[in-house]
């Protein structure tokens, strides 16, 4: 499920309340949204409020089998060292349980704002990408890449297991950055069958690779529970390993979550 995070008057302990009945219900993943500093109010459009890897650790600190990821965490906003380092932090941290969703961006005068490269937002992003899987590792110094390098230093701590990459976006360019990057896709399809296109494109991209095929959708309760659940069951035989799902505004949202597990339930 996705964290509804778009009201700044939206009670902090509301996103505690709804990550603590999450993992009661058994859904597996929170998803935080990302936006640094939009061109207009939070909402619908730029949800994010409260900046997600700082979340996350306050809320792995309060559940214990709940994985929380970022979707999407816009990685050219960010410096990738410290990103790193603030990742490989609250895999140690929350005993492994941290997924990493990263995009490239969309909005320029959000890039604009902070000084960031929108025209390269892709090429910076795979750069980021490619140190952050030598750190990772453990990987020594020097490193030397397109953009990133350093000739010395220590990254500590080293995650002690894989931490997992989502890469979110429906592009090819998306979806050849999860092929080389990614251990999950996260698509935003308009169906069944343009979600299966799209990951039988990434299939023949990923060639050896394990890629999970996945999707996020949006249920506000305006439609029919049970024609939700008939898309969720839908979207798995098309193959998605895995679906997300943002229940809209937070009033109510913990009452749609319910009511979504049960109809998949009676299934």
């Amino acid at each position: 499920m996705v964290l509804p995070d778009e009201s700044p008057a939206m009670p902090v302990r509301t996103l505690v309340d709804l990550a603590r009945t999450a993992e009661d219900l058994g859904y597996t993943t929170a998803w935080l949204p990302d936006h640094v500093l939009p061109p207009g109010q939070y909402g619908a459009t730029f949800g994010g409020v409260y900046e997600p890897l700082v979340t996350i650790g306050h809320l792995t600190a309060i559940t214990e089998r709940l994985r929380f990821g970022t979707s999407v965490l816009v990685v050219p906003l960010r410096d990738p060292f410290v990103l790193a380092k603030q990742v490989a932090t609250l895999h140690r941290l929350s005993g492994g349980r941290v997924v990493l969703g990263v995009g490239v961006g969309w909005n320029v005068p959000e890039f604009d704002a902070v000084g960031a490269d929108h025209a390269r937002r892709g090429a910076v992003t795979d750069d980021a990408l490619a140190l952050l899987r030598h750190l990772f590792v453990g990987g020594p110094a020097p490193y030397r890449g397109r953009r990133f390098s350093y000739e010395q230093g220590v990254f500590e701590p080293v995650p002690d297991g894989p931490v997992p990459i989502m890469v979110g976006g429906n592009s090819d360019a998306a979806l050849r950055r999860a092929a080389r990057y990614g251990d999950v896709w996260q698509g935003l399809p308009a169906s069944p069958a343009a979600f299966a296109e799209r990951a039988a494109v990434l299939a023949d991209l990923a060639g050896d690779r394990a890629v999970a095929p996945a999707l996020r959708v949006g249920w506000d309760g305006r439609t029919p529970v049970a024609q939700v659940a008939d898309a969720v069951v839908a979207y798995r035989e098309a193959g998605a390993a895995q679906l997300a799902v943002h229940f809209g505004e937070h009033e109510g949202t913990a009452e749609r979550m319910t009511a979504l597990v049960e109809a998949l339930a009676a299934r």
